[in-house]
């Protein structure tokens, strides 16, 4: 379920990454206006669309109507599926199609999900250098067809080599790649993924707005640090410390920039501060991103290995004053760590 999470969240920090320019931003807005449409009023917009099959936003609306209830009835997953993949074959560059919005699960209905691939390479093909089909045909590959995406975004990279968003995106892909390499065990290919990452993110962080370089930075750090490159790792750490402290990113800053200069501090048998480095990563006043998927338990696994349950255990508690859906998690935690063991969810890397 804890990888599920973490994939999850990089999957959308990548979506979140490529749809985030104003063309999609309109789409976005019309699907949450749909989100709060009423059965009736839902109807009426599939009648207009019969009666005008080009119209697009009334299409744009619908997707958001059924973005939650395609789950849960059948009736609405197959509405979904048709207006995705009329969209996709007869107006590729509609602004839905480079959002979550615009895509089809392969898991919940695979045959949906081939017939909307096969149509994203139809159109790739008619127009191999078209930057906003290989934005979104790369959105809709993104999670089942990794691969492909990486292909695609390559191209775009290739096509347009000054904007930030293509090497962010590729390596927020690579860092998906780490941390399930990871997961298996499998150490040469981590690595690798690691490497390529780095290289794409530092990439992005030279052609990023000041904006953008913050939330590049956390990752930076953390696959400058699996690469061993300490001392990369470390500057982006610190830098990540004296960022804004009113700014948007100032929560994540602070738990993750500490996180790292802890593991940095351990690694070269300064226990002191790894443990001063942990608490200050859990003062941290939280964020959307921590306060949803929880706190970076890697150093504090490291320090249980160390026999620093105690350090461990008051992390655990700060953690609670932002980790509010994870409170019983917490107590369960702590009742492990009071044993002098780590609790098994805790992973060498995390996001």
């Amino acid at each position: 379920m804890r990888n599920r999470s973490l994939i999850a969240m990089i999957m959308m920090l990548v979506f979140v990454g490529l749809s985030s320019s104003v063309f999609a931003k309109d789409a976005i807005s019309l699907a949450l206006q749909g989100g709060k449409l009423t059965a009736k009023e839902a109807a009426a917009l599939e009648k207009q669309v019969q009666e005008n099959p080009s119209d697009v936003d009334s299409r744009t609306q619908l997707l958001g109507y059924y973005s939650v209830k395609k789950y849960l009835n059948p009736a609405a997953r197959e509405a979904n599926q048709k207006h995705v993949l009329w969209l996709i074959k007869n107006a590729p560059e509609s602004k839905i199609l480079a959002t979550p919005y615009g895509q089809l699960n392969a898991i919940l209905n695979p045959l949906a999900y081939r017939q909307g691939k096969k149509a994203w390479e139809v159109q790739i093909e008619k127009e191999p250098q078209k930057l906003k089909l290989l934005q979104s045909s790369a959105n809709y590959f993104l999670q089942h067809d990794r691969e492909l995406a990486k292909k695609l975004l390559q191209k775009a990279q290739a096509l347009d080599p000054k904007n930030q968003k293509w090497p962010a995106a590729l390596g927020q892909l690579y860092y998906l790649d780490m941390i399930t390499n990871s997961y298996k065990a499998k150490h040469e290919a981590e690595r690798e993924s690691a490497e390529r990452a780095l290289k794409q993110y530092e990439t992005a962080y030279k052609l990023s707005s000041s904006r953008e370089q913050d939330a590049i930075l956390q990752y930076l750090a953390k696959v400058a640090l699996a690469v061993q490159e300490t001392a990369k790792a470390k500057k982006y750490a610190e830098k990540m410390l004296t960022q804004n402290e009113s700014g948007w990113n100032h929560g994540n800053n602070l738990h993750h920039g500490n996180i790292i200069l802890g593991k940095i501090a351990l690694a070269s048998g300064n226990v002191a501060e790894a443990k001063q480095r942990l608490l200050n990563a859990g003062n941290t006043p939280g964020s959307p991103q921590l306060n949803s998927f929880g706190p970076d338990m890697t150093l504090a696994k490291e320090l249980i290995q160390k026999g620093e349950q105690d350090a461990v255990l008051e992390y655990l508690t700060l953690c609670s004053k932002f980790w509010t859906l994870g409170k019983d998690k917490l107590k369960q935690w702590s009742e492990i760590v009071k044993k002098g063991q780590a609790p098994s969810a805790w992973r060498s890397i995390q996001p």
